[in-house]
């Protein structure tokens, strides 16, 4: 099945500001709330079950130069069931 892109922004950024914008995704987890993503004329409401799937990734990429990078995704089926792997320790 072909993947849908419904948003999609990439941008540099302070870290204090990531981490303002991962705190309110955060808040809005913990309260069962839909997470509203917004930049420019772009906008998607989302709404995770209480168990979504969440992936944790690290990857270094060379191509001339090396780049790092750690995703997050929160992935669910809409309208299924839950995932679970096992523990994850973020330190």
């Amino acid at each position: 099945m072909p993947e849908e892109v419904l948003f999609e922004t990439e941008r540099s950024m302070d870290r204090g500001d990531i981490a303002a914008y991962l705190r309110t995704v955060a808040d809005r987890l913990d309260a069962g709330e839909e997470i509203a993503l917004e930049a420019g004329d772009q906008r998607v409401a989302l709404a995770p079950p209480a168990r979504p799937t969440f992936e944790v990734k690290a990857e270094r990429e060379t191509n001339g130069t090396t780049e790092m990078s750690v995703e997050f995704e929160l992935e669910w089926d809409e309208g299924g069931a839950d995932g679970d792997d096992g523990p994850l320790t973020i330190d």
